[in-house]
């Protein structure tokens, strides 16, 4: 390489690092201005506490139970009867 060619590369170095810093300083954003509000999550205790006797009945029936309303007698009610 030539003298010329070594300068020619510094310069380019040195042009396209201040061009990146420059450039990064427009596109990330610093410290100061990451500035964002979040919600605060209440802390999670081991106490439990009974629900509203407005919205719970303790004498209603058991809500995992499967209710069925009316017969279906359909075996297999996702086959298609169009014959396809």
């Amino acid at each position: 390489m030539k003298q010329k060619d070594i300068a020619l590369i510094g310069i380019i170095v040195v042009i396209s690092g201040l061009l990146s810093f420059a450039i990064s300083n427009f596109v990330f954003v610093s410290p100061k201005e990451r500035k964002t509000e979040v919600e605060v999550v209440p802390v999670i205790t081991s106490q439990f506490t009974q629900p509203d006797k407005k919205f719970y009945n303790d004498q209603a029936f058991d809500p995992t139970r499967i209710i069925v309303i009316g017969d279906n007698n359909n075996q297999d009610p996702f086959k298609s009867n169009t014959g396809r």
